[in-house]
């Protein structure tokens, strides 16, 4: 996959042809059902939406010259990926998505902490990943975030 990109549409030109037209779909569904606010660009060599330091000044605490992530998507070796901090960071959006996965897809969900890989482009479920792109507002992700890092911070997390 690419080293170095600087938009969107740049990445998308360097995907493979077997999981081009997944990775633009997924993008579109993203973009169609991203809440307001949240921004896109690139972000470790991936497509990613994050909040804007004009919202979240602070950044994100591993580098807070980088904007706070939310949602990135890239075109692995093996796999597409979503790698969804929400998930990560919240039980319950979890218990969702993996309920409502195994509801609409046949075979096994393949997930990390925040991490969904998706082996084959033909079995990734776009109107669910839609659905999650509309559980978390800019603003809900600031505060989990913020509660999340702070109770990391004083040992609770």
């Amino acid at each position: 996959m690419p080293v170095k990109v600087n938009s969107a549409q740049d990445y998308l030109s360097q995907v493979s042809d077997d999981k081009k037209e997944a990775m633009i779909k997924l993008r579109e569904v993203i973009l169609e059902n991203i809440p307001k606010g949240f921004r896109e660009g690139i972000g470790y060599g991936m497509i990613g939406y994050c909040v804007p330091h004009s919202i979240f000044p602070a950044g994100y605490h591993c580098d807070p010259k980088l904007p706070l992530p939310f949602v990135s998507i890239a075109a692995q070796k093996n796999f597409i990926a979503i790698y969804h901090m929400g998930i990560y960071g919240s039980p319950k959006l979890l218990d969702w998505f993996t309920r409502e996965y195994a509801k609409q897809v046949k075979g096994k969900l393949d997930m990390g902490k925040g991490c969904i890989r998706f082996k084959k482009p033909e079995d990734i479920p776009f109107d669910l990943i839609g659905e999650l792109m509309q559980k978390i507002s800019v603003d809900e992700w600031v505060k989990q975030y913020s509660e999340n890092l702070a109770n990391a911070r004083k040992g609770r997390g």
